[in-house]
C-alpha cells in the first residue's frame, strides 16, 4: 500500500502554515488538559527538554512509552515548560492509520490531511515493518528528526508490566543511517483522564479533569549495534528458517533469521529498561 497523503506532510506545504495550524491548535489542547482539567507531575524533564532543543546535528531522536489511552500522546507532551505549539520542534508520531470505512471520502479526507499535517505517520495495521509508512519514518530518523513510537502496539489500561514490543521500533534503530537517541519514558494516569470503559463500553466524550498525571522521562539508551549485530549472526544459523517475507539482505548483510534475532535482542532492551523505569517509579506517582 502506498503512502497516504504524504504531500500534506511536507513542511513547504501550503507555505507550512497547515502544520502550524495544527500543531498550534493540537498543543493548546494538551497544555489545557494536562495543566488546566488536571495536575501533570513530570520527572526529569530536563532530559528531555534538552534532546528536543539540542542535540548533535542530524541525530535523530526516538521516544518510546507505554500506550494507556488514546490521549497519550498528543497530551502527553502539554505539561508546563514544554514547547508542545512549536511546530519546527514538535515531534514525529507514528499511529495506525483511519479505516476509511468509519467516515466518508470527504470527511476522511479532512481528518487525514490534519493528521499528517500535524507531524503523524499513518501506519498501517498488519503492513509489516518494511511497508511504506515505516520506510517514511525512517526517512524521518534520516533527516534527524524526532519520532515517538508507542512500541507496545496498542492501548492497555492495566496497571501491569510492559508486554511483548512490536519490531518495527527495533527495525527503525538498526536501519537508521546515523543510529537515534532512544529516550524511554513511562506514564501513569491517563487511563482515568481517557478512560475505555467509562459508560457502557465506551470512552468519555471529552477528557475527564481532576485526575492526576504522572510522566517519568528515563536516561537515553546505549546500544552497541556492532556487537549486537554479531551475535545476531552467530547466534541465528538456522538449517530451516522460516521466512516472513522480509527483503533478502540489509546493508550490514544480515540475513532474514539474524534480523529477527537482533530485532528481538533490540526490543527486549527497550522492554526491560521501560519495565525498570516503571517499577521504579510507581512509588513516587501521585
Amino acid at each position: 500500500m502506498g503512502r497516504k497523503m504524504e504531500w500534506a506532510g511536507r513542511a513547504n506545504h501550503m507555505g507550512g502554515l497547515p502544520r502550524k495550524i495544527v500543531v498550534m491548535a493540537v498543543g493548546a489542547f494538551a497544555k489545557i488538559v494536562a495543566n488546566f482539567l488536571n495536575t501533570t507531575y513530570v520527572h526529569n524533564a530536563d532530559a528531555l527538554i534538552r534532546l528536543v532543543h539540542s542535540r548533535p546535528r542530524g541525530v535523530p531522536l526516538l521516544t518510546v512509552s507505554n500506550h494507556m489511552s488514546t490521549l497519550d500522546d498528543p497530551v502527553i507532551w502539554g505539561f508546563k515548560g514544554f514547547p508542545s505549539m512549536d511546530a519546527k520542534l514538535a515531534r514525529w508520531f507514528s499511529k495506525f492509520a483511519l479505516n476509511l470505512s468509519m467516515l466518508n471520502a470527504f470527511s476522511f479526507f479532512v481528518t487525514e490531511h490534519c493528521i499528517v499535517a500535524g507531524k503523524c505517520i499513518p501506519i498501517t495495521r498488519g503492513g509489516g515493518i518494511y511497508q511504506d509508512h515505516m520506510n517514511e519514518a525512517l526517512e524521518r530518523l534520516s533527516d534527524g528528526e524526532w519520532l515517538h513510537t508507542f512500541p507496545e502496539g496498542k492501548v492497555s489500561q492495566e496497571d501491569a508490566p510492559i508486554r511483548r514490543l512490536k519490531w518495527g521500533i527495533a527495525s527503525l534503530i538498526d536501519r537508521a543511517p546515523v543510529t537515534p537517541i532512544v529516550l524511554p519514558i513511562v506514564h501513569h494516569g491517563f487511563q482515568e483522564v481517557m478512560p475505555e470503559n467509562f459508560m457502557f463500553g465506551r470512552r468519555p466524550p471529552f477528557p475527564l479533569c481532576n485526575k492526576s498525571i504522572n510522566i517519568v522521562v528515563g536516561e537515553p539508551i546505549k546500544f552497541d549495534l556492532s556487537k549486537m549485530r554479531q551475535m545476531a549472526t552467530s547466534m541465528s544459523r538456522d538449517p530451516y528458517p522460516c521466512s516472513m517475507g522480509w527483503p533478502g539482505s540489509d546493508p550490514h548483510g544480515l540475513d532474514e533469521a539474524a534480523r529477527r534475532y537482533l530485532y528481538s535482542s533490540i526490543s527486549e532492551k527497550i522492554r526491560n529498561i521501560m519495565e525498570s523505569l516503571r517499577s521504579s517509579s510507581k512509588s513516587t506517582w501521585k
